[in-house]
């Protein structure tokens, strides 16, 4: 079939007044008003090639494991002894014009010294606690607003409300990957979406190829596990030669539509796809682990999952997020002893697992683990409300003011604590980190000034930290 060109009527209104004649004048627009005249301010970069960072350096890869719900930092790794005798009575504090209303809750849980730096953590964290010497808890933190899914998108993406490049997606565009049979950037997240969805991985206006791609990890089957990774009807030299066709009339196509980077996006991810095939069912493949190191990482989803992530980072991949607490999150408004016992005991011995493994391959000292929320829990009982809990006086609700994460590898201080909340714990009140400040730490750690990431969009130079954030130089070593 022979292809006519001028049959093709899908133009743009630039297209159809450059074909009517009007291509001096569309020539001299663009003259004056640069890139923008034709719809696009794209970035310098569009593929997933390896690219230096800003200066040197101290990480080249990140785990964030993400405490999906809001972990209550007072029964984690912020202890208060003070709390537990004022339990069931009315806390004689506010913050700024709130008032804190409601009986105060004790930690039901014991906290204990680890490891030569003394730090104390929670019996929910026994194993974690082993690794104490070689993480920064950051028990200063505090985010804007105490709702999920607001809080969630402001920790993943730099921003609570509008549609924003996620920080994986940023650190992609910025570094590359060092693997191009993989993806740069991986969300492992079972049983489906969490609140905000996609958006927490997003890439936005930066180009497609740096939005994270996500696997559901209930499944461990692999022909699930990486949907329809494997081609049962064509060898890879037969796709190889349908995939140069195909390169031929997209080329073709995309030179038509300079201005449409999805496009470009697409087919990438084709060229990925058939790349994939042959790296990412064994990076997915835990049986070919050594028993003892799967024994050391235990049994269960999120044991499968962190593992998975270590071998995702041995291979090069930029950026792995781990969702853990998604079917039953840290949420826990009512039965708190219950609920974050049950999913500390899942994800406790596992996280300290990826820590020491990557510590005994060498891999610890350049990946940048990260552990939290999106938000802390309150100090006080949550009073029985409709739509909060089931009728129960056992849990806590949400708190913005202040909340525990920690860091470990890639260039973080060990054997430190940043900060402090108040005696009770409800807000940070010493060397105080706000999210953003938080992501500038993260970008300088991998490479990056992250007022100088940036992207031009819609006439703006956009950045994950905004306008805000500042680097907590403490943290770093």
């Amino acid at each position: 079939m022979n292809y006519h060109p001028q049959q093709d009527f899908g133009y743009t209104r630039r297209e159809f007044l450059n074909r009517c004649g009007m291509g001096f004048g569309a020539m001299t627009l663009g003259s004056i008003f640069g890139p923008g005249a034709w719809g696009k301010e794209a970035g310098p970069f569009t593929t997933l090639d390896k690219r230096a960072p800003h200066f040197p350096a101290k990480a080249k890869r990140v785990i964030h494991i993400f405490a999906n719900g809001g972990p209550s930092q007072v029964d984690t790794f912020d202890p208060k002894p003070l709390l537990n005798k004022w339990h069931g009575k009315a806390l004689p504090i506010s913050y700024k014009t709130e008032r804190i209303t409601g009986a105060a809750f004790g930690s039901p849980f014991e906290f204990k010294p680890y490891g030569e730096s003394g730090i104390e953590v929670s019996e929910l964290f026994p194993h974690v606690g082993e690794c104490i010497d070689d993480i920064t808890v950051i028990r200063s933190m505090y985010t804007n607003v105490p709702n999920h899914e607001p809080s969630l998108l402001l920790l993943n993406c730099g921003e609570s409300r509008l549609a924003r490049p996620s920080m994986g997606s940023w650190l992609t565009y910025g570094l590359g990957t060092e693997n191009q049979n993989l993806p740069g950037f991986i969300v492992m997240c079972p049983n489906g979406l969490p609140v905000a969805d996609s958006m927490n991985w997003q890439n936005a206006f930066l180009p497609g190829v740096f939005q994270g791609t996500y696997i559901d990890t209930k499944h461990e089957e692999m022909d699930k596990l990486l949907e329809n990774i494997r081609n049962d009807y064509a060898g890879y030299a037969t796709q190889r030669r349908q995939l140069d066709l195909l390169k031929k009339i997209n080329r073709h196509h995309a030179a038509e539509r300079p201005e449409d980077g999805r496009f470009d996006a697409r087919v990438q991810s084709f060229e990925l796809a058939y790349r994939m095939q042959m790296e990412a069912t064994d990076a997915f493949d835990i049986s070919k682990e050594p028993k003892y190191i799967r024994e050391m990482y235990g049994e269960g989803l999120q044991a499968r999952q962190l593992l998975i992530a270590r071998r995702l980072a041995e291979r090069g991949v930029r950026f792995t997020q781990v969702w853990t607490g998604f079917r039953q999150p840290w949420d826990s408004h009512d039965d708190l002893e219950l609920k974050h016992r049950k999913l500390a005991r899942e994800c406790d011995q596992p996280i300290a697992a990826l820590l020491k493994d990557l510590k005994m391959r060498g891999l610890l000292e350049d990946t940048l683990v990260i552990w939290g929320g999106e938000f802390g829990r309150t100090p006080v009982v949550e009073l029985s409300r409709p739509g909060a809990n089931q009728g129960k006086v056992n849990g806590r609700d949400h708190n913005n003011h202040g909340f525990t994460m920690w860091m470990a590898g890639g260039g973080i201080r060990g054997g430190y604590v940043h900060g402090a909340t108040d005696e009770f714990g409800f807000a940070a009140m010493e060397n105080r980190v706000h999210v953003h400040d938080l992501q500038a730490t993260i970008l300088h750690l991998m490479g990056f000034d992250h007022k100088r990431l940036t992207f031009r969009y819609a006439g703006r130079d956009f950045r994950l930290t905004d306008v805000h954030g500042d680097v907590v130089h403490e943290l770093i070593a």
